[in-house]
């Protein structure tokens, strides 16, 4: 509850008639629900043993863009940047994780933080044209052609 006192009562002027006659200020309090509520109540509603699961429209980025090798290899560095930047132009809040992590560690943190879509981009992915998509509540990925990720990451998000 928040304590507003007679703050708004005086400004409104609205009093009552105590027991004596004689007018009073009302003492005001309201009932409200703040962003770190809704954001605790969010992580209870949805986590699992990896971590949370946030709501897309919650979710600090929509999609995490994983790139295996990206500090080693042009080829997944270059990819990696285009699909970013397609998403990103399509209106995408996405984020590019180009810290050069191992795999298992890249995807731990992201399963951990909670972003709703994975999309893994490797050189024997790209050798095949493929990348993998993997949605936070999603037990494995699935395989997309490269040249169609964005849009069907784009699917995915508007899917929920």
């Amino acid at each position: 509850m928040f304590y507003l006192g007679t703050k708004y009562s005086q400004a409104l002027n609205a009093a009552y008639l105590d027991e004596t006659g004689k007018p009073q200020l009302m003492v005001m309090g309201c009932y409200g629900i703040g962003v770190t509520r809704l954001l605790g109540a969010a992580i209870e509603q949805g986590h699992d043993e990896r971590g949370i699961v946030w709501p897309v429209a919650m979710a600090p980025f929509e999609v995490v863009i994983c790139p295996i090798g990206y500090d080693r290899s042009p080829e997944v560095r270059q990819a990696a940047d285009a699909l970013h930047d397609e998403l990103a132009a399509a209106g995408v809040d996405v984020l590019l994780d180009d810290r050069g992590e191992r795999p298992g560690a890249m995807f731990a943190d992201w399963e951990l933080i909670g972003i709703p879509q994975r999309v893994v981009l490797s050189d024997r992915g790209l050798k095949e044209g493929t990348v993998e998509l993997q949605g936070r509540r999603e037990a494995a990925a699935s395989r997309e052609p490269l040249s169609g990720a964005a849009a069907a990451v784009r699917r995915r998000l508007a899917a929920g």
